[in-house]
């Protein structure tokens, strides 16, 4: 049995298609269904069924799926025990991240691990999504939430604060009468699309938008009010708090790894790094740095 057919049967399994797959492989949609084809014939007998919505595991299917797991549980688990435990901290580090934090606040911390660790590729790819920690589809994640997953282990590294945002001059003609408040319409994660609800059950807006800098543009555009992080919306002086942050909007950031990879020293200093490096920052993460609003 070739450990690579196993990986790319997982992945299938796990995606629902052979597309889906081929995205999280980084591979052509072909190669996946040539090798499950491949795959099938040598074991002789077929692991999925083909239908009109995508396709099902066979009964075969479902039990290679376990016992694909198991042996994937303990490649795994090796590789994160003997992995980077070198003197020399070199090789590769994969990290996942959120859009808008990544490209902001955290790039210049980014840019000085690379620096002080030289001999460490670092990787970073950004997503709102969970991601796949237990299938190593990444090292380490940065991650905004107040229940971390109890398979993973990692540490809250700041609290994240948000508050109502608006361009300075549509705030002036609210807070003066001349204009009526209008919300955003946005839906850039769970979060923010649950909060702006409850502040406009009634949903009637005009604009909508998927992602947190397209709601920074809207928002400077005079197109409504809508929640940012502070760490955006206090760094941006076209931007001014319409309502200052509440406690109930606070979020954990948590820098989370899977178990195996606790003694992993190239997580290690990442991690020590980012600890160190946010906590001095954690007044920008806290809507502590604006005095006023």
């Amino acid at each position: 049995m070739n450990w690579d057919d196993a990986r790319i049967f997982l992945a299938v399994a796990r995606e629902g298609s052979f597309s889906n797959a081929a995205k999280r492989l980084g591979v052509q949609h072909s190669t996946v269904s040539r090798r499950i084809r491949e795959l099938e014939k040598k074991l002789a007998t077929p692991l999925v069924e083909r239908t009109l919505t995508g396709f099902d595991l066979t009964e075969a299917g479902e039990e290679f799926n376990i016992s694909a797991c198991k042996i994937e549980r303990e490649i795994l688990s090796i590789e994160g025990s003997i992995s980077g435990q070198s003197k020399d901290i070199a090789g590769e580090l994969r990290v996942t991240a959120i859009a808008n934090m990544a490209s902001s606040v955290l790039m210049p911390i980014f840019a000085r691990f690379c620096t002080a660790y030289p001999k460490i590729d670092l990787r970073v790819q950004v997503t709102n999504n969970s991601v796949h920690l237990a299938e190593r589809d990444a090292d380490v994640a940065l991650r905004q939430t107040n229940t971390p997953l109890e398979t993973l282990i990692g540490t809250r590294v700041a609290t994240v604060s948000s508050a109502v945002y608006a361009s300075v001059k549509y705030c002036d003609a609210l807070r003066a009468g001349r204009a009526a408040e209008t919300w955003i319409g946005v839906e850039c994660c769970e979060y923010h699309k649950t909060w702006t609800k409850k502040a406009c059950p009634q949903a009637d807006h005009a604009f909508c938008v998927d992602d947190t800098q397209l709601t920074v543009a809207a928002i400077k555009e005079g197109l409504g009010v809508a929640y940012l992080p502070c760490f955006l919306g206090d760094s941006d002086p076209a931007l001014v708090r319409f309502r200052q942050p509440e406690d109930q909007h606070d979020l954990g950031l948590w820098l989370l790894y899977h178990r195996d990879l606790r003694k992993n020293k190239r997580v290690a200093v990442f991690r020590d790094h980012m600890v160190r490096e946010i906590k001095e920052a954690s007044a920008l993460f806290e809507g502590a740095a604006l005095t006023s609003g």
